[in-house]
């Protein structure tokens, strides 16, 4: 019975597996569900702010920050990366590790020079495996996004748009759809595009009355508009971990749950062909009495 000890030892291998990753479904289902009202609750400020960035933009013409101006020349781009400290949550991280890596050769055959801030291991890892250069970091950022442990590294982008050494600023994340849908984007954070600038545009203007100035009033404003977008970002990036966690643990349950009853099935054929042995061998010896 060497062969049914060595199953039996693979049964429960898979059945504490199965509960390893049934326990990790559950805590990734109680971190969805506050994940998940988190970025529900960051969304209307991102829009709000959206629309008043669009109003200010319009309202005073004559004055345009350089968020809103396209720079070249520089031949250089910068990408935010966000990705999951953790693992074992599915494509979502491949999906948008994909992105990014297309879209680095992309740069790089036009003749530019990518610097990437990575915000969460898994991105990290991924651009130094790839030999990119990366500028600044934020790992570790926990269950709950703090914008304060953002605002640094995205500085270091942000002003080099503002003094003219990078054309663009991209960020790759991954949109939160439902429980089940999850997708990576790729959007143009800076120069802002103008389409994200006309939301509240159209039947009438808008007048402000500025203190202390106009031009400060909407650089402050802009830089507040594009650290929303990034933690907007960052939220709904974790709220895609914890429901890609959960289905991936599920999956995982699953599947364990169907290689423990096919080992069981393998263990029972095995132990009824050793009896059926057994008991042919005890006939054959009675016979031969």
């Amino acid at each position: 019975m060497a062969a049914g000890k060595e199953i039996r030892g693979k049964i429960k291998s898979v059945e504490n597996t199965k509960k390893i990753t049934k326990a990790m479904e559950m805590v990734a289902a109680s971190k969805m569900r506050k994940a998940q009202d988190r970025m529900y609750a960051a969304r209307p400020y991102a829009n709000r702010i959206r629309n008043i960035t669009s109003n200010l933009a319009q309202a005073n013409p004559e004055y345009t920050h350089p968020f809103m101006v396209k720079q070249e020349g520089a031949k250089a781009v910068g990408i935010i990366v966000v990705t999951t400290d953790k693992g074992l949550c599915g494509g979502m991280n491949t999906n948008s590790l994909r992105i990014v890596l297309n879209k680095m050769r992309e740069l790089e055959g036009q003749g530019n020079k990518v610097q990437a801030v990575a915000i969460g291991n898994k991105g990290l890892g991924f651009l130094n495996r790839f030999g990119a250069k990366v500028v600044s970091q934020a790992t570790q950022l926990g269950d709950t996004p703090h914008l304060e442990k953002l605002i640094g590294p995205i500085k270091v982008l942000l002003d080099a748009y503002e003094e003219g050494k990078l054309d663009a600023v991209y960020m790759v994340y991954t949109k939160f759809i439902n429980t089940m849908r999850q997708e990576a984007q790729l959007e143009q954070l800076l120069p802002l595009p103008s389409e994200k600038l006309t939301a509240d545009a159209g039947h009438h203007s808008w007048d402000y009355i500025y203190e202390p100035d106009a031009q400060t009033v909407i650089d402050d404003l802009l830089v507040r508009y594009v650290e929303a977008l990034i933690y907007q970002a960052v939220a709904e990036n974790m709220a895609s971990e914890q429901s890609a966690r959960m289905v991936a643990m599920k999956a995982a349950s699953d599947n364990a749950g169907n290689v423990i009853g096919e080992l069981k099935l393998v263990y029972n054929k095995t132990r009824q062909a050793a009896i059926t042995k057994e008991l042919s061998e005890i006939v054959a010896g009675a016979a031969a009495v």
